[in-house]
């Protein structure tokens, strides 16, 4: 990446494009060919949540951001006032580490250009079926030998301050992530299982099991190891169940996550019983848009795609997603 001309403000929130040459951006509409999922791959996550094994970066891209990581677990106290959310150890037990913040994309340039990544935003505009924004970011690293747990979860269950259910998760690899190191694990299918209750991001795997009924048990045994190489991503629906166990290995497991909502999608914070967690989150306001600076339009399918004229198969919204086409 080369060295940036201009200085750069220190919310980099500011910036609603990329700011460095880090992910070159498809000029014409067949430079977006390349990054195009398949029919295969769109019908894949239709039928089980998820999509695994898509190349968001080049090993010299994921250095320049594990580069960055470091930096960003010793921010300093401007820097540290950007993140949503920041803890060194979430899971409290210094023999269970988790680093989990929000926000890192308001803070270093490689993580903010990260957003722009073509293969993203073509693969994110697919299994969404719309124009869409980006919710936030996240950060999740288990060290070596002591790297603790994210329990099983859906991740709309932590989103309802927010409307319609329309949204999409992608977990980027930062190293290799295998069963040893703690990689993701998904159910199959379970994204047709509705909204269940939170039972907890840390401690307990097992906690989940108390709201899933005999039938979701036996589907829940059938779940897959989300192995990838670095720089590779999954993607994933807003009620698919998903977790990952400890790593006890000799490796790191450092991962990037981006969240991407519809553009259309409202503030829904009247009745939301954990206000506290969105303290340090951008204004959500009820009914409002979810438009500022800090949930920037990464693709506008009119403007990109004006001259694309191949078939680009895409997610029927309308089937996955709660009621997506009602703003």
């Amino acid at each position: 990446m080369k060295e940036l001309k201009l200085k750069l403000q220190t919310d980099l929130a500011g910036y609603g494009s990329p700011i460095s040459d880090m992910f070159e951006q498809p000029k014409t509409a067949k430079d977006w060919e390349q990054y195009i999922l398949t029919d295969e791959q769109i019908r894949f996550f239709a039928q089980n949540g998820f999509v695994n094994g898509i190349r968001i970066m080049t090993e010299a891209q994921v250095d320049i951001l594990n580069g960055e990581l470091v930096k960003l677990q010793s921010p300093t106290t401007e820097e540290k006032a950007l993140f949503y959310y920041y803890e060194s150890n979430e899971s409290g037990d210094p023999e269970k580490v988790l680093f989990h913040a929000i926000g890192a994309w308001r803070v270093t340039p490689g993580f903010h250009d990260l957003v722009w990544s073509p293969a993203y935003r073509m693969a994110a505009y697919q299994l969404l079926g719309q124009s869409f924004r980006l919710f936030h970011d996240q950060l999740f690293c288990k060290p070596a030998r002591h790297g603790g747990v994210v329990a099983w979860h859906q991740d709309f269950s932590y989103w309802t301050f927010t409307k319609p259910m329309h949204h999409l998760t992608c977990w980027i690899g930062l190293d290799d992530a295998t069963k040893e190191n703690g990689c993701l694990y998904f159910v199959p299918g379970s994204h047709k299982w509705g909204l269940l209750p939170i039972t907890g991001l840390t401690g307990d795997m097992d906690a989940v099991r108390q709201v899933l009924n005999e039938e979701q048990l036996g589907i829940f045994e059938k779940r897959v190891a989300n192995e990838l190489p670095k720089g590779y991503a999954s993607f994933h629906h807003p009620l698919t169940m998903h977790g990952s166990y400890a790593n006890y290995s000799e490796r790191p497991r450092r991962a990037v996550v981006l969240n991407a909502m519809d553009h259309r999608t409202l503030g829904n914070i009247v009745g939301y019983d954990r206000m506290e967690e969105l303290k340090y989150f951008p204004a959500m306001l009820q009914d409002k848009l979810l438009d500022s600076r800090f949930f920037p339009l990464l693709f506008d399918e009119d403007k990109e795609l004006e001259a694309l004229t191949r078939h680009i198969p895409k997610v029927d919204a309308r089937e996955l997603y709660d009621d997506p086409l009602a703003l």
